[in-house]
């Protein structure tokens, strides 16, 4: 192996790690906003069970007022019904006080099933509710750990870059050229040579890339069909 290619087997190395650090940067902020997309799931899903709750409630208290008023004009058909003397008005109040009776028990039966829908609403609120704070404190715990995980990324890549910058020191300004040249494109840049064909596109390569991969011509030799830089791997 040519001491080039060494060195840039070296360099590889280390921008490896630093795209691979520089992927997790990159992917961390989309974490961060799926983790607080399922938090805003939940909130919402508690706040629509308080809605529903609220809609019972205020039915509830609709209810009570109807029947209330209801009463109201039972009592007042009764207490007409103590000042009329004709018999035909007596019983028209009468069959007042009978259809106003038969509202109130059907509004009754409205309230109770309504009271009963509550009670079921409130136990499955409270269950669901613990369910989904805890939900919540595991994905604010999750964010916790992702922003902390971003903050030692920085500080990691930081530490790769001039790593990187290092090892570009000792590599020949011709070799490093051609090796940010390949980067563009594809990566790795540099691969072994295996059977005959490139590590990188796993084509053949022909006799003469072969031969300067094995270092006999002492040149950097690429692939014929990717332009990768080759070495032969023993």
């Amino acid at each position: 192996m040519l001491p080039v290619i060494e060195k840039l087997l070296i360099l590889q190395a280390r921008d490896k790690q630093r795209r691979e650090l520089e992927s997790q940067l990159l992917a961390a902020p989309r974490e961060i906003a799926s983790v607080e997309a399922k938090i805003a799931t939940e909130k919402s899903a508690i706040e629509t069970a308080k809605a529903e709750l609220l809609d019972l409630e205020t039915k509830k208290k609709l209810l009570e007022t109807e029947i209330q008023a209801a009463e109201q004009k039972c009592a007042k058909y009764r207490s007409q019904q103590l000042e009329v003397r004709k018999n035909d008005e007596y019983r028209a109040l009468g069959a007042e006080i009978e259809t106003t009776q038969a509202e109130i028990g059907k509004l009754e039966e409205q309230e109770l099933s309504v009271m009963y829908a509550i009670d079921e609403a409130k136990k499955k609120f409270s269950a669901a509710e613990a369910v989904m704070k805890g939900n919540i404190k595991g994905y604010e715990a999750r964010i916790n750990a992702l922003r902390e995980r971003e903050v030692n990324l920085r500080t990691e890549l930081a530490a790769a870059k001039a790593d990187c910058e290092q090892a570009r020191g000792p590599v020949g300004e011709p070799a490093l050229r051609l090796y940010d040249r390949i980067c563009l494109h594809r990566f790795p840049a540099c691969v072994p040579v295996h059977a005959g064909k490139c590590g990188g596109c796993h084509l053949k390569i022909s006799s003469e890339v072969e031969s300067a991969s094995r270092g006999k011509t002492g040149e950097i030799a690429t692939c014929d069909q990717c332009g990768r830089i080759v070495w032969w791997e023993a």
